[in-house]
């Protein structure tokens, strides 16, 4: 079990946002493709934060009952984000997964955002591998 790395198990296909982006725009992109967070990237590519559906619900909720929607992706994410390298192994993530509450986690390789991954294709994995 210790032999699959997170490299192996994490998705590279995803959203990702900028801090400057609106709002607006971003919980639509998060909406549309159904995805649970989207890492926030700064201009030279380095991790700033991570944006998740639940940031999104103060906005939203705000926009529903003024019918405007105010400030941009930096005003609601999280800047404090937990990683995981794309070197751990499935044990390590599965750990990680019970210590924190985040639905999905940035894999990093270096400085470098690799993917994204989700608690389920890490449990996913651990099923399969029992």
């Amino acid at each position: 079990m210790s032999r699959i790395h997170v490299r192996s198990l994490m998705r590279t296909g995803f959203v990702s946002l900028a801090p400057q982006d609106p709002i607006r725009r971003a919980v639509a992109a998060l909406a549309a493709g159904r995805a649970a967070a989207a890492p926030v990237l700064t201009e030279d590519g380095r991790l700033a934060g991570i944006l998740t559906q639940k940031d999104c619900f103060r906005p939203a909720l705000h926009a529903s009952y003024y019918r405007e929607w105010t400030g941009c992706v930096a005003d609601h994410m999280s800047a404090e984000v937990v990683t995981i390298d794309a070197e751990d192994d499935v044990m390590q993530a599965a750990e990680l997964f019970l210590s924190v509450p985040h639905r999905v986690v940035p894999v990093v390789r270096g400085a470098q955002l690799a993917g994204l991954l989700h608690r389920s294709d890490v449990l996913a994995a651990l099923t399969e591998a029992g």
